[in-house]
């Protein structure tokens, strides 16, 4: 097999209580080896069998592309978190942040609204173009940004399997509280 799931930096009942171990324990470990382990059946024997990940999400569709985005959203989305990371961005990040938003605070609210607002299922991004910009995108599905050549620096995760053991129809309540779980160091790392 190519692609394996990467194991967790962390114990999945680290980021209890705004994320159960049970939720990470079904969504990191079931669902996600789920996308693994289909992406790498649907490559077998084609010309993506050699490809990075990101080119084959920038250039498949139908059923190889859903696997291959929901492989590589799930593992950007988990390796984003660390619950003693840096809590607020710092550096040009804070800046452009600041200069495009007015504050932190108005980013996290923008992408609260955009979450409670996506219709289904799906990812909210916060992404950079290579002049820096920052956008902040609903992607239903498996939509990623990479297919409209941006790079993805943050994402929140809104299918319910993301939160429904721990907030049942509360998407809201879950956007507010996943700010708690993310490092802003790792935001910057991708953002630099």
């Amino acid at each position: 097999m190519k692609f394996t799931k990467p194991r967790l930096p962390y114990s999945p009942s680290d980021f209890e209580p705004i994320i159960s171990a049970a939720t990470v324990d079904y969504h990191y470990g079931k669902h996600e080896q789920a996308y693994i382990d289909n992406l790498n059946r649907l490559i077998e024997g084609t010309e993506y069998a050699d490809m990075p990940l990101e080119e084959i999400i920038k250039n498949s569709d139908g059923p190889l592309y859903n696997n291959a985005s929901q492989a590589w959203n799930h593992i950007f989305y988990f390796f984003q978190f660390n619950p003693n990371g840096q809590k607020e961005p710092s550096g040009n990040l804070a800046d452009q942040i600041a200069n495009q938003f007015g504050s932190f605070d108005e980013l996290k609210k923008k992408i609260e609204e955009a979450g409670a607002s996506l219709f289904g299922s799906g990812w909210v991004w916060l992404s950079t173009d290579n002049s820096g910009n920052l956008y902040i995108t609903q992607g239903k599905n498996a939509e990623n940004p990479l297919t409209n050549g941006l790079q993805p620096i943050l994402v929140i995760d809104v299918w319910e399997h993301a939160y429904y053991l721990d907030y049942q129809n509360r998407r809201p309540e879950y956007l507010k509280r996943i700010w708690e779980l993310i490092d802003w160091n790792v935001i910057e790392s991708r953002y630099n």
